[in-house]
């Protein structure tokens, strides 16, 4: 693929070729638009009107894409005009034929351009989208408008509303674009299609007078159906349903008058703190990829990869890897529990296929890299293993004695381990810098955080490929420190304490489910113990009574329940009874009859607690553990708590993780909800020196971002 060279350092430059004004996006990397884009295509756009021998303009991208939405650099700061509701108004007046020729990326305000003018071709290879939803906005150039009329309400509103990318067949197919060229040269494609357009005398075809809103019962439909279910999937959220209500607008309004109601509802969306949290999310997400050992060591390659375990976790893991196109070699005791293994690895890729996410075609070729074995040699030229074996030291440092005597030199030994101590792990064999922790998250191969856990004798180039690997499965890598628990357990147990103190002290364990729930979490505490089953938190509980601190609160209920064999869904009974194996619990009369004779047990006198104070509990309790392990450097830098709890514990993305959260409320406030509740357990809620010294100095947890 040739484009024209840019003759200085403009972001936007243009050039007559034979009748066609050829316009060139060149802004490296990825042709992000800012304020010297948005006027460099003005600029061009006047040019060509102003041009009697240009008879079309095609705009076109530099590099590996077209346009890949908003410059990330321009978040934040006041705008610069042109706004980029203007550049794609004017786009579309142009009175010549106007052509947008796309490969790589044209999301966002990208495809806004797109839409905006008057022709499309895309090439292979080429990804559209409006994901402005991800970021808590929504289209705001116009693409709201457009895309209804160009491609329909029902197909524009599964567009927006998913944030999800189409090729250039699926987008032939919507309509998005007209035709998709024959080869991946972009620029020639484009070229020839001006210069057929030129030949026919085709005129200006503006998308404000498409017609697939003709239909308005069909649209009438579509609509009401996606405000139904936007109301039911994205409780809570803002910026879907005013998605819905422009799309509306687009049926029911003059162009002009759409794209006035879209800009207002954009700006509206842009100061919400929904915005602010889900841009701090993105963010996040990104930096949590930085860590010191990647910055100058080199991943080792990574092709052949051992996993020891074939139970759920490790079928997970084991489907992760395989998903990643990687060889994986399973490793079990026996040739009966491998072949359970393989059975849990089929029954995942079986699920996708009922569901029509994979065909039977790539489950076939999935399980053709998958080997299996009763003996550890099978695992001499792996690169990598993954032991995803019974949480208890002696096991893991078993299965570890047989990965340090059969695997070869400069193979990374990784543990899955939840809570366990990973230095005395690696120390127990004769390569402990070979050691590191990989610790998924359940179901394994569909949850996209991974703590990549950093023990103080590993190699850099070991925790290097740790982050490989992550990006190789398309997961978030976070970077954690060995303690109990690392970030995102270590954090669970204390704020699953605080609503047992809760519980104990008078709300019920549906109030506490609900008052979470409507905070924006999926699910609540208590309805996540029995979908994981109480069994597991029992164990831990009881690996730690030795160490627990005599004068600590306890809380038995769980415990009672687990005595009686109650281990949530699996067991049909847990903190809530489900009926006939059904996944949804019912509250359980009988449960809270145990809750009460607890209560009386510890001379707790029940009293009432609103749904917010419910929430201010459990929020501090989190937000402290957080800080504490920012303190104690387990986590490099608060956004790396917030990546840990948005990827692996459902908090909710638009709030950005609790640590953005405290600083959206005030960390201050957060510090006097901390010592009020202290008069009453002064042992729990000892305030984390760091958010007492952050409040002394008028500061909070995004200034220790910043610095980082």
């Amino acid at each position: 693929m040739t484009l024209p060279s840019a003759p200085d350092t403009a972001a936007v430059h243009h050039e007559l070729r034979g009748g066609v004004l050829v316009v060139t996006i060149d802004h490296a990397p990825v042709n992000a638009i800012n304020a010297a884009v948005r006027r460099g295509l003005i600029d061009a756009i006047d040019a060509a009107d102003a041009n009697p021998s240009a008879r079309a303009v095609l705009i076109v991208g530099a590099g590996r894409g077209f346009i890949a939405g908003a410059d990330i650099r321009e978040f934040g700061k006041p705008a610069i005009p042109p706004s980029l509701p203007d550049v794609c108004n004017r786009i579309e007046a142009c009175g010549k034929p106007v052509i947008a020729a796309i490969h790589g990326a044209a999301l966002g305000g990208g495809l806004e351009v797109a839409l905006a003018s008057h022709y499309r071709i895309a090439v292979e290879g080429a990804k559209l989208g409006l994901p402005e939803v991800q970021l808590g906005l929504l289209p705001g150039a116009g693409g709201t408008q457009r895309s209804a009329r160009l491609i329909g309400a029902q197909a524009a509103l599964s567009l927006m509303l998913s944030g999800r990318h189409v090729g250039a067949r699926e987008a032939l197919r919507l309509g998005l674009v007209d035709r998709v060229g024959q080869s991946d040269d972009v620029f020639n494609e484009g070229l020839a299609y001006a210069h057929e357009l030129i030949a026919t005398q085709a005129a200006p075809r503006r998308t404000k007078n498409a017609r697939g809103l003709a239909d308005e019962a069909a649209s009438v439909a579509a609509i009401a159906a996606a405000r139904a279910e936007t109301q039911k999937k994205s409780r809570g959220l803002l910026s879907p349903l005013k998605i819905v209500d422009c799309v509306e607008a687009a049926l029911n309004l003059p162009f002009d008058e759409g794209l006035r109601f879209e800009r207002e509802r954009f700006l509206e969306c842009r100061e919400s703190p929904q915005r602010a949290g889900l841009v701090h999310a993105f963010f996040a997400e990104r930096e949590t990829q930085k860590s010191p050992e990647t910055r100058d060591a080199k991943a080792r390659e990574i092709r052949a990869v051992g996993v020891v375990g074939g139970g759920t976790m490790g079928a997970g893991i084991a489907v992760a890897l395989l998903d990643a196109g990687l060889a994986v070699t399973m490793i079990e005791r026996d040739d009966a529990s491998l072949e359970r293994g393989r059975a849990h690895v089929e029954k995942v890729y079986d699920a996708l296929i009922a569901k029509e996410r994979i065909t039977p075609e790539t489950k076939t070729r999935a399980l053709q890299r998958l080997n299996g074995a009763t003996h550890y040699d099978a695992l001499a030229d792996a690169d990598l293993v993954i032991e995803a074996v019974f949480e208890d030291m002696a096991v893991k440092q078993a299965v570890f004695a047989e990965l340090d005597r059969v695997c070869k030199p400069g193979a990374v030994l990784a543990t899955n381990t939840s809570y366990l101590d990973i230095d005395e792990i690696a120390a127990s064999i004769s390569r402990p810098q070979d050691v590191l922790g990989l610790h998924f998250f359940s179901p394994a191969n569909i949850m996209k955080l991974l703590e990549v856990v950093v023990p103080k004798r590993v190699a850099a180039d070991v925790v290097a490929t740790g982050f490989e690997l992550a990006k190789k499965l398309r997961k978030v890598a976070v970077r954690a420190g060995v303690c109990d628990g690392f970030i995102g357990n270590r954090m669970l147990a204390v704020y699953r304490a605080a609503a047992d103190h809760l519980m104990e002290d008078g709300a019920s364990p549906y109030q506490i489910d609900a008052a979470v729930r409507d905070f924006g979490f999926p699910m609540g505490p208590y309805q996540v113990i029995d979908l994981a089953g109480g069994d597991i938190g029992w164990a831990a509980r009881k690996r730690r009574a030795a160490t627990r601190d005599p004068n600590a609160r306890y809380v038995r209920i769980g415990d009672e329940l687990c005595e009686r064999g109650w281990f949530g869904q699996k067991s049909g009974r847990g903190y809530y009874r489900y009926e006939s194996g059904a996944r949804s619990g019912k509250p359980d009369a009988e449960v809270e009859a145990i809750i009460d004779a607890e209560r009386a047990c510890a001379g707790v006198t029940p009293r009432t607690f609103r749904d917010d104070e419910i929430v201010r509990r459990y929020m501090a309790a989190m937000i402290n553990e957080g800080a504490n392990i920012v303190h104690e450097g387990i986590a490099q830098r608060p956004l790396d708590v917030d990546a840990t709890l948005v990827h692996g514990f459902g908090f909710p993305r638009h709030r950005g993780g609790p640590m953005h959260y405290a600083d959206s409320i005030g960390l201050a406030n957060v510090l006097d909800d901390i010592r009020a509740f202290a008069k009453e357990d002064p042992l729990f809620w000892r305030a984390s020196p760091l958010i007492v010294d952050l409040v002394a100095r008028g500061e909070n947890f995004a200034s220790l971002n910043r610095s980082s």
